[in-house]
């Protein structure tokens, strides 16, 4: 964020999510997606020139460096359109991959990996979750990674790796110590897509759309593949611990994303309802039932966003570890609040909610799974429960 104050910078992403970006939904919406890639990369380009891109990333490698609690909120203007994110060059799963190479990779890994993914000029994705293994338990995984003369021989079997299609590499977990304790099995190993044995099985499709590119969801195969040693991230049996560091900014940014998202659907909403006649001379915003889901929804919006800010404070004065039970705490609160805001946008919205002819089908499709990423509601809620009771004892 060179020579520009957070407010500015602020203002200036809303104006491009505002006159560029939004404009571009229709192309997602209607799943042009050769078109699409086309006009993201337009965008991406008036970004850089404007000083905006990767504003995840440390300044030394092309980013804006900001800290937590500024990027929740830049996320959440960037949350209010699904193209926001991509077009800011700070997207899951790239940005977390990013991070965990800028802070575990070695400098031949960099400049093959990190350099040209920070630049938005390659994809990568992320393999973990297994469709034989229950994703609510991650200590549990079936993807082995054996060393043998200098290269590790991996197979596993993962799904859900978004953005798999169109990836140039993956970053896998899997298990280096198997008679290591649970939690330092695992390890995290860079596979180009191009290497033999490791395959795209298809794009999974999800309440009816397999999407596209960045916009999907893999189910892929790693079968005898064989990368050198040096593909290793950190240190053999650190993947939970990598996973955890890489989560902890995630989750901020995940949260304030779907704030934005929140803020846009109950803007449709409310548009909607107040030039939508029920009669020659009422409005459904004159019904009661309608009044009540608004203030119901920007309260829920307004007390989720300050929760996510206070965290995101807390992180970068006191650290991750610091900032622990609200960090599930914002989790399963942030993700129930968006998808009560979400029912309610498409409920007031009628036939029209369920369209394409709106985002909010889109949003709905797409974000359903909050609740279920990055660990479900329940085990979230769980969590904190036990280390609020453990206080009693």
């Amino acid at each position: 964020m060179q020579n520009k104050s957070f407010s500015d910078f602020k203002s200036h992403a809303q104006d491009i999510v505002q006159t560029d970006i939004i404009e571009a939904e229709s192309l997602l919406l209607s799943h042009q997606w050769s078109q699409l890639q086309q006009t993201i990369e337009t965008i991406r380009q008036k970004i850089k020139q404007s000083g905006l891109w990767a504003p995840h990333l440390p300044q030394d490698i092309g980013g804006q460096g900001l800290t937590v609690s500024q990027l929740g909120e830049f996320s959440a203007i960037l949350g209010q359109s699904p193209l926001g994110h991509v077009c800011f060059g700070c997207q899951a799963p790239d940005a977390g991959n990013a991070e965990l190479l800028h802070l575990y990779a070695d400098d031949r890994i960099k400049k093959q990996f990190l350099i040209p993914l920070a630049s938005g000029a390659i994809r990568s994705c992320f393999a973990m979750t297994e469709p034989a293994m229950a994703g609510s338990n991650p200590t549990r995984l079936g993807a082995s990674a054996e060393l043998k003369d200098g290269h590790w021989h991996i197979n596993g079997h993962k799904w859900f790796t978004t953005g798999a299609d169109g990836a140039d590499f993956a970053i896998i977990m899997a298990v280096t110590e198997p008679k290591a304790a649970k939690h330092q099995q695992a390890s995290m190993i860079i596979v180009p897509t191009d290497t033999p044995g490791y395959s795209l099985v298809r794009n999974i499709s999800v309440m009816g759309s397999e999407g596209d590119g960045y916009f999907s969801h893999g189910e892929v195969k790693f079968t005898d593949v064989k990368v050198p040693q040096h593909n290793l991230l950190g240190q053999r049996g650190d993947g939970f611990l990598m996973a955890q560091q890489r989560l902890g900014p995630g989750r901020i940014q995940h949260c304030m994303r779907w704030i934005g998202i929140a803020r846009r659907c109950f803007d449709i909403m409310c548009r909607h309802v107040k030039q939508r006649h029920i009669t020659d001379t009422q409005t459904l915003a004159q019904q009661p039932v309608i009044q009540v889901k608004i203030a119901d929804s920007y309260a829920a919006i307004e007390a989720a966003q300050h929760l996510v800010q206070a965290t995101a404070e807390r992180i970068d004065k006191e650290g991750y570890a610091a900032a622990r039970h609200a960090i599930s705490m914002i989790k399963f609160h942030t993700a129930q609040m968006l998808q009560q805001v979400m029912n309610h946008a498409i409920q007031a919205l009628g036939g029209l909610g369920v369209t394409d002819d709106t985002v909010l089908s889109f949003f709905y499709r797409e974000e359903r799974a909050a609740r279920i990423y990055d660990g479900p509601d329940e085990v979230h809620q769980l969590s904190l429960a036990k280390q609020l009771l453990a206080k009693f004892d």
